[in-house]
């Protein structure tokens, strides 16, 4: 029974510092567990953009030198004429200062005032942004992402693709960048095409890199963030040996980031901006080897690129690296067929080996039933079938306990004042009842990774925005608008706790009592696709319950 205590406690425990925890979160303030404050935006300093941010070349790419820039006019990009590329899922747009991609709506993914999400932004309160150019050994003045482009062509591929190629020239250097976009696709096939013109040609390296501010995603419904302070907002890279790499924003200042560097000719690798739901990332040829990167450029302003050495290219010889820029939702499905490793940017945590059966599982039974709440009331069913027998064991234990309560209630009196004999009376009656005190413990110890894998399945998937269940559930990834799905859990709870053994300890029965309370105004918070997975494995729990108190009360009495 102290086991008992000691598990009931340190959920509780917990549950009392999650919330406190997340409640900071909400106001602003840091998380206790590391990270940013989930509605935070800090402008950049307005004093402080103008200054150099191209780039320094890598050593590993043979080039040791930083190149000089003219400084940059703050509103140069807001100003400057931009092109627009679009098809059926996504809305580009490219700015003629640095021929970057400024701007990114993916027009299927809604907020909550039903706008298209802005994935990309460059404003006075949020930049996030993709932009590339070349860098080269010395003071060579090269294209790159402060350099002004004009527009050289536009329109329709011979597969009927919409197409924008701009080009710059410095130093004797053109730089043309083209951009693709396919219909029913998030990624822009991005080719860098290199003219050396000028006669001592020098090393040149060409740079694809993403920018972003610390501040967090756009709100989708009016308690977002408010228990998704876990959701990773930052950089992250991916390479063959070192596997999927995320960098807070808190070690890039502190400086105590470790990220591959170099990655050989041949291996798969890309960098990206993840953050809830959405991420973009640059995927480079695997030809050639490429070196990553990532730092702050300025204030609240961090970066990650890749940097691909192109080499000398001679005076009239013209080089082509084809590069492609993802940017949109983390859909599971789609993730797999862009690139290698590329499906990790859906990131479960520790527990990933749980979690990708699991929604493997749910858009199985998606993909039946049409509907991600009947799915979810599905998974429910399957994964209690499941633990069926571990469920089973649980509460015929709590059944024997309830059983004999009545004997230990007659215990606590005769052996009041006397802890040590009192447990040594238990133990004597439990072992010849053969009753486990741990049985109604164990099974749900067992099942509570599956529940917290289940969790970042339904937290992390972007599928489940926007989508309905019935009536008033509009929106699994929010909270129930009008708790009634948190109420009934409550209520559920409360009647699991009346089927249970009545704890001989006064304080611990009190807490028992309470705790459907404490854990409904927690689900208040969560999004309703997780409620409505906690009220079904409820009602199903008691259903169990009840048949197995109902065959220990038929059997003659003792």
């Amino acid at each position: 029974m102290d086991f008992k205590k000691t598990i009931l406690w340190a959920i509780f425990s917990m549950s009392g510092l999650m919330l406190f925890n997340n409640w900071q979160v909400h106001e602003g303030n840091p998380s206790m567990f590391g990270g940013n404050p989930v509605n935070s935006v800090v402008a950049p300093d307005k004093a402080q953009v103008s200054k150099v941010d191209i780039p320094s070349p890598i050593q590993g790419a043979g080039i040791a030198s930083p190149t000089e820039a003219p400084k940059v006019n703050p509103g140069a990009i807001e100003t400057a004429e931009k092109f627009v590329l679009q098809n059926d899922v996504l809305s580009i747009q490219i700015s003629a200062n640095g021929g970057n991609v400024i701007d990114a709506k993916l027009l299927k993914e809604l907020t909550a005032e039903k706008k298209p999400v802005e994935l990309f932004q460059h404003t006075p309160n949020h930049k996030y942004f993709a932009r590339s150019g070349l860098i080269a050994l010395g003071n060579a003045d090269l294209p790159n992402h402060t350099s002004t482009f004009k527009l050289l062509n536009s329109g329709k591929d011979a597969s009927g693709r919409p197409f924008i190629i701009l080009a710059s020239e410095r130093g004797g250097v053109r730089l043309e960048k083209t951009f693709i976009l396919s219909q029913g696709s998030y990624v822009v096939d991005v080719g860098h095409r290199v003219v050396q013109g000028a006669a001592n040609a020098v090393p040149l390296v060409l740079y694809t890199e993403i920018v972003r501010d610390a501040s967090q995603e756009q709100k989708i419904g009016p308690f977002d963030g408010a228990f998704s302070a876990s959701t990773f907002t930052g950089p992250a890279a991916y390479t063959e040996k070192e596997k999927f790499n995320k960098l807070e924003f808190t070690a890039i200042d502190k400086n105590k980031i470790t990220i591959p560097t170099q990655v050989p000719a041949g291996d798969p690798a890309w960098v990206a901006m993840v953050q809830h739901y959405f991420a973009s990332a640059w995927i480079p040829a695997d030809k050639t080897t490429r070196d990553i990167y990532a730092g702050k450029i300025d204030n609240n302003l961090y970066r990650i690129g890749i940097q691909t050495p192109l080499g000398i290219v001679a005076p009239g010889v013209a080089v082509i690296e084809n590069s492609k820029l993802f940017v949109g939702p983390q859909e599971e499905s789609v993730l797999e067929t862009i690139a290698p490793g590329f499906a990790l940017l859906k990131d479960y945590g520790y527990l990933t080996i749980l979690a990708k059966p699991i929604f493997w599982l749910l858009e199985n039974i998606h993909s039946y039933v049409g509907n991600w709440g009947w799915a979810i009331i599905l998974l429910t069913i399957l994964i209690k079938l499941v633990f069926f027998p571990l469920s089973a064991a649980s509460y015929k234990s709590m059944a024997r306990m309830k059983e004999v309560q009545p004997r230990l209630l007659v215990m606590r009196e005769q052996y009041k004042g006397e802890p040590q004999k009192l447990n040594q009376a238990m133990m004597e009656m439990y072992r010849k009842e053969k009753i486990n005190p741990l049985g109604g413990c164990l099974p749900v110890v067992i099942q509570i990774p599956v529940f917290i894998s289940l969790y970042w399945v339904l937290l992390s998937s972007v599928e489940m925005r926007n989508a309905p269940w019935v009536a008033w559930i509009q929106d699994l990834s929010v909270p129930d608008p009008y708790y009634i799905l948190p109420i009934i859990m409550a209520a559920s709870m409360f009647v699991q706790t009346k089927l249970n053994p009545t704890p001989p300890d006064p304080i611990q029965a009190k807490v028992m009592l309470y705790m459907p309370l404490i854990f409904s105004v927690m689900f208040f918070f969560f999004p309703a696709g997780l409620v409505l997975y906690w009220v079904v494995n409820n009602l199903l729990s008691i259903a169990q319950q009840w048949q197995i108190n109902q065959m220990f009360e038929k059997k003659p009495a003792k």
